[in-house]
């Protein structure tokens, strides 16, 4: 109610009189969603503090530096629906970014496989006999499909049948998330998966021409990494008289009457609790449910604390050849390894590489925080990875030369069986506070990308600098695949 009143009497206000009655508007948390806020709160003129817990902002879209080699988390390709958000990147970072050849594969049974799969490829990779069966077991589930989607295998396996799942879906999906497949919610399959149809790959492989959704064969990239465009933004909203404190944790989030009066923080460069007139949070929402003072009503901290996070590990590898393979990256359902992503760093950008000699690789680990792969010790750690890596044939064993190890708590929102119910029950509660919104990845506990995680910061400005009204929650809630783009050829009837 609150938001509506501030929205009528903001209605009759000129741009100069909003920047004359400036707010304090708190962000916690510098990756896409806070800076992408703080770009356009700035914008209007409203005083901004931003504090990010770690020392580089760009969240997980942040660039590592390991003896001079750049090194994602996860590899940040830069393709956008939004065309705003596309303008604002390119407005930024101009000649900076470079165009680059989407190239990955997967690798299974030690074969390697064209993803997406294209019939030919994987009728020589697994055989006649058996890519018969998996175009048999297609025609079974698209006569019989299953009733209802609720689980990731059931909304794969309608689309691909059980074979193909088994074959190449279910190890590699479990091996990332760590809960079977029949436990994972089917949205996430509807947001992350190509829709690829079995129908159109054999027309393809025949030489026929079909109307169907392919991924993008082409992406930008900045020529230093993503962490390039991110610390651009953040010494831009710093001339425009925006604080960022780095290395500065959230110990509690302070509330009274309905809404948050400050944070109190530890970390350097100023005083440990922060007033404010408005907050936006990109935290993890468990830890901000965590961090209240007075603390959640008991229901609200009981559902907070079933949501899940997946956590990951980037093990980066500097290898003493030059050139190694092809591929921005590749899929591992190879189930005699725990790796599950390999990126050739070199071949998103040169120039993460200083040495043309070498050759940089990022080895992505997925765990939970206190299991084996989390606690082992970091020399343990690269010698897996080495092993792996010779194992997979990518690399030899003798010519890694050097390797980090870099752990990421919370990457990945879980979703669960259980998910949804308590995630609303948390976003109820939230929602009670007037001058509080969460954004971004972990802000809405949705997997989000980079792009996404930006629109949800500039909406939410908006909301605060001009009193627009807008449901936050709802920003990417379509479920299609990010990248999926429309052939234009028609079906050859």
């Amino acid at each position: 109610m609150a938001r509506i009143v501030k929205k009528i009497a903001m209605a009759g206000q000129t741009l100069n009189d909003r920047v004359s009655a400036a707010r304090r508007v708190i962000i916690l948390g510098a990756g896409p969603a806070g800076l992408g806020a703080a770009q356009e709160l700035c914008r209007y003129g409203e005083q901004v503090t931003i504090v990010e817990r770690h020392q580089r902002v760009g969240g997980l879209a942040r660039t590592e530096i390991y003896r001079g080699f750049r090194f994602d988390i996860g590899g940040h390709r830069f393709f956008t629906k939004l065309t705003e958000v596309n303008e604002r990147w390119h407005e930024i970072l101009q000649d900076a970014f470079l165009l680059r050849p989407r190239l990955s594969r997967i690798f299974y049974r030690g074969r390697f496989f064209a993803y997406p799969l294209e019939a030919r490829n994987a009728i020589a990779g697994l055989g006649l006999l058996e890519s018969l069966r998996i175009v048999a077991s297609y025609v079974r589930w698209h006569l019989r499909p299953y009733p209802v989607e609720e689980t990731f295998e059931q909304w794969v396996t309608n689309r691909f049948g059980r074979r193909l799942f088994k074959t190449f879906f279910e190890s590699y999906t479990e091996k990332v998330w760590g809960i079977p497949c029949s436990e994972l919610r089917a949205e996430w399959a509807a947001q992350r998966i190509k829709g690829l149809s079995l129908r159109v790959a054999v027309a393809k492989m025949l030489g026929r021409n079909a109307e169907a959704r392919s991924l993008i064969e082409e992406f930008h990239y900045p020529r230093l990494g993503p962490g390039m465009l991110w610390e651009a933004i953040k010494d831009r909203v710093e001339c425009q008289g925006a604080r960022v404190r780095v290395d500065t944790e959230v110990l509690m989030v302070a509330h009274r009457n309905g809404r948050v009066t400050g944070i109190t923080v530890s970390g350097p460069g100023g005083p440990p609790f922060i007033e404010g007139d408005e907050f936006i949070s990109t935290m993890p929402i468990t830890e901000l449910v965590r961090r209240l003072d007075p603390p959640a009503p008991a229901a609200v901290s009981a559902a907070a604390s079933t949501l899940k996070h997946r956590d990951f590990v980037t093990v980066c590898l500097i290898v003493d050849k030059p050139a190694l393979f092809p591929d921005n990256w590749i899929y591992i359902h190879d189930r005699d390894v725990r790796v599950a992503r390999v990126q050739n760093f070199k071949n998103w950008s040169p120039e993460m590489v200083p040495d043309p000699t070498k050759t940089s690789l990022g080895l992505e680990y997925f765990c939970n925080r206190g299991d084996e792969l989390w606690s082992m010790d970091d020399a343990a750690f690269i010698e897996l990875a080495k092993s792996e890596i010779a194992h997979i044939g990518l690399a030899p064993h003798d010519a890694i030369e050097a390797g980090c190890v870099l752990r990421i708590p919370q990457a990945y929102p879980v979703y669960d069986s259980s998910y949804a119910e308590n995630l609303q029950i948390v976003r109820d509660y939230l929602a009670s506070f007037d001058n509080l919104r969460t954004i971004g990845r972990n802000g809405l506990h949705r997997y989000d990308n980079q792009d996404h995680a930006m629109f949800t910061g500039i909406t939410a400005a908006r909301e605060i600098a001009l009193g627009e009204e807008r449901d936050l929650w709802a920003i990417n809630r379509k479920p299609e695949y990010q990248e999926a783009i429309l052939d234009k050829a028609k079906t050859d009837h």
